[in-house]
């Protein structure tokens, strides 16, 4: 038998400790080595007992999570898995925690009534005792991009990108890789609602040549802009309507476990735009998109999947790979230059 995951909960309620403790009880591959109530005191038990995974409040008193999180990754990466509040501000503040190099973030519930509260959690502890948090992606300096690769050789009417954990830092990557003059792309990440608002404001408060915000319901898919496919209960999808792209929300049950689905828009894509579409498969856990990037592929679009080696979770991309789905696979720094240098197959 393999040894446990031996995880460090850090929160500052007693009860959300308790619930917590109580969720992990249930696996035997999940031991609870200490649990503190401050970063303080998390600090003396990481050195005394050697945790695998660290699962930390955002919001605390004194020192907080965020502050807490860089010393962690500066001084001795651990896998880091955020547990944050859905409120605007603990959304956002959660954004942050996934750019400094969080392994994912778990929305903490509004009502903690209940043995189930945070179910799910475990997975994604097991997913992040797997991961290298000193492994970061390499930023691109944007003026040592040659600048063949700054104009696209091919203007496909529709670029979509698919992504999950490790998705945050990834497309920050690859947008910023683009330039101002681009086709329209959509994306999907898969996080909560107030998540995606957060996200896509951060995004485009950081990459200015490209236009980013939540996508809308109906809107026309314009160049420049960078649309992310809102949290919640609806599936995003792209319809051709009067030769232009444009969104469409879709209620439906959750597809692959996830609402809004990347199968669900890229097959949506497949169908309506078929070989002027290039569809891009990202880091993330599961298999959701990589059909979809298939149904892409086999429509004649250009499909480019992350390989193993700069992915935070070999998933996604994994499963697109061993079916078929992907036309190329490219380490996570070169997917822009791959995308931009990329041509129609038709």
């Amino acid at each position: 038998m393999e040894k446990p995951v031996r995880v460090l909960v850090v929160d500052d309620s007693r009860t959300i400790r308790a619930l917590i403790r109580r969720s992990f009880e249930q696996y035997p591959d999940i031991v609870i080595c200490g649990e503190a109530a401050n970063p303080i005191e998390a600090r003396d038990l990481i050195i005394k007992d050697q945790p695998d995974v660290i699962t930390l409040d955002v919001e605390m008193p004194g020192m907080n999570g965020l502050q807490f999180l860089d010393k962690i990754m500066r001084l001795r990466p651990i896998p880091v898995v955020m547990v944050s509040s859905l409120t605007a501000r603990g959304a956002d503040t959660a954004i942050t925690a996934l750019q400094m190099g969080a392994f994912d973030c778990f929305a903490k519930p509004a009502s903690v009534v209940g043995t189930d509260a945070f179910a799910g959690l475990a997975r994604l502890v097991r997913l992040a005792a797997q991961s290298d948090p000193a492994a970061k992606p390499r930023r691109r300096d944007p003026n040592s991009v040659p600048d063949v690769q700054k104009s696209w050789a091919h203007w496909f009417e529709l670029v979509a990108i698919g992504a999950s954990t490790g998705g945050v830092e990834a497309l920050e990557l690859v947008l910023a890789g683009f330039p101002r003059q681009s086709p329209p792309i959509i994306v999907c990440q898969h996080m909560p609602a107030l998540f995606t608002a957060s996200f896509a404001k951060r995004l485009d408060q950081k990459i200015e040549a490209l236009s980013i915000c939540e996508a809308r319901d109906g809107e026309i898919l314009a160049p420049g802009c960078v649309r992310i496919a809102p949290g919640g209960d609806r599936h995003v999808a792209v319809e051709r309507r009067d030769g232009r792209c444009m969104t469409t929300f879709l209620k439906s049950a959750p597809v692959n476990g996830h609402c809004p689905s990347v199968d669900v828009l890229f097959d949506s894509i497949a169908k309506q735009v078929g070989s002027d579409a290039l569809g891009i498969i990202l880091t993330g856990m599961g298999q959701d998109g990589a059909a979809g990037l298939l149904a892409m592929h086999r429509a004649g679009a250009q499909t480019i999947a992350q390989d193993k080696a700069s992915s935070v979770v070999y998933g996604m991309p994994r499963v697109a790979a061993e079916i078929g789905a992907a036309s190329r696979i490219v380490s996570l720094d070169q997917i822009s230059a791959a995308a931009m240098t990329a041509r129609a197959l038709t």
